[in-house]
């Protein structure tokens, strides 16, 4: 009993505000200095596209086993924040692993196994992708990479200003919750029982927190619109010079090509392994 209960403490210390909120401006923020945030961002989405698409068209085990164990490296690499890579777990749970369960469940055998573990790496490796690379770039270089490639840019602008709007609406968030504790009246939670209550009493309260915050960031949003206004967004966005200097920064290193060559050399051998096999 005593096991469980400092069990489920441990569970709701990591449960804070404080922890998601810097857990979340890690991933965003915090990974400046691992190898995939020094490449080139338009190196680091073409490897995205062959990653994010390739494994939907391909059936091989070997091949798709061989790409899985490819961006684990460098999802490893990427140095992913611990909530990232917990709710990646939940969601391909969510989207595969219950089928499983619910196939074996329901008078299924062990021939179900290799369609759905196919399924699973396919979700998995464009999912580890997906974070790799989005994980790796600050706001400025994914903006500036989408720019070089010609995507609209209103659309590299949002990207980037989604980005750089997570501080202000974690801010919001905790300062909406402090309100609600503070006109609130918790239940104790000095036992097992007592923090489950708590616990449900936390999740009411982040429900009722939402359409404050969204209200709130809407304000502060347009705020930021009207200064980017006064300085002439529109016309840096369009002005061919502006563009220039502002991509001037992107430069393809050694680095970037050797991280190119071992991943096609790593395909290579996948695709030899798979064609022998």
């Amino acid at each position: 009993m005593k096991t469980v209960e400092k069990l489920s403490e441990n569970i709701l210390d990591k449960l804070s505000i404080d922890f998601l909120r810097n857990q979340v401006l890690k991933n965003a923020y915090g990974n400046n200095d691992t190898v995939i945030a020094g490449m080139d961002p338009r190196i680091l989405l073409v490897w995205y596209l062959f990653f994010g698409l390739v494994p939907w068209f391909v059936n091989d085990l070997p091949f798709l086993i061989g790409c899985f164990l490819l961006v684990a490296a460098t999802t490893m690499m990427a140095k992913v924040a611990g909530l990232v890579l917990f709710l990646f777990g939940v969601g391909v749970f969510s989207q595969t692993g219950y089928l499983l369960i619910v196939t074996l469940l329901f008078g299924g055998d062990a021939s179900v196994i290799a369609p759905l573990l196919v399924l699973t790496l396919k979700v998995t490796t464009v999912s580890l992708a997906s974070i790799t690379v989005f994980s790796g770039m600050d706001p400025d270089k994914l903006a500036n990479g989408l720019m070089w490639y010609g995507c609209p840019e209103r659309l590299s602008f949002s990207i980037s200003y989604a980005y750089r709007m997570l501080p202000i609406l974690m801010e919001e968030f905790q300062n909406i919750l402090l309100s609600y504790r503070l006109r609130g009246n918790p239940p104790e939670h000095e036992h097992l029982g007592g923090k489950i209550s708590y616990l449900i009493y936390q999740i009411k309260v982040i429900i009722h927190s939402f359409y404050p915050l969204m209200l709130n960031t809407a304000k502060r949003s347009r705020t930021t619109v009207e200064v980017l206004e006064i300085k002439g967004y529109r016309y840096a966005a369009v002005n061919k010079e502006v563009k220039k200097i502002k991509l001037a920064s992107l430069c393809v290193s050694n680095n970037d090509l050797l991280f190119l060559s071992a991943s096609f050399l790593w395909i290579a051998v996948t695709v030899l392994i798979s064609t022998l096999i």
